[in-house]
């Protein structure tokens, strides 16, 4: 998992204070996690997988699509897809 912190981090373009303080931590506690001297809690799984829309089985190990699609865009697909008149439309976004 800790190599996947680093390749996240590197995907969205930030350096480990800018990561860590959108988690709530410092820029030290990012670097120890991402050179294995600390493991990942629960608690920072979930919040990496809510803050940055991470797929949580990618971060955990590596399977999948490092990112969830977005509600609003799986929308928009299933709109684009289907015949849905302007009501059907509506009911989807809500």
């Amino acid at each position: 998992m800790n190599e996947n912190i680093k390749k996240l981090r590197q995907e969205l373009g930030l350096t480990m204070e800018e990561f860590g303080k959108n988690l709530g931590v410092t820029r030290s506690a990012i670097s120890n996690i991402e050179n294995g001297y600390r493991n990942l809690t629960e608690q920072m799984i979930l919040a990496i997988c809510n803050v940055y829309n991470v797929n949580e089985q990618w971060l955990r190990n590596g399977t999948g699509d490092m990112f969830v699609e977005d509600t609003d865009s799986l929308v928009e697909k299933i709109i684009s897809d289907y015949p849905l008149d302007k009501l059907s439309q509506t009911i989807l976004k809500t």
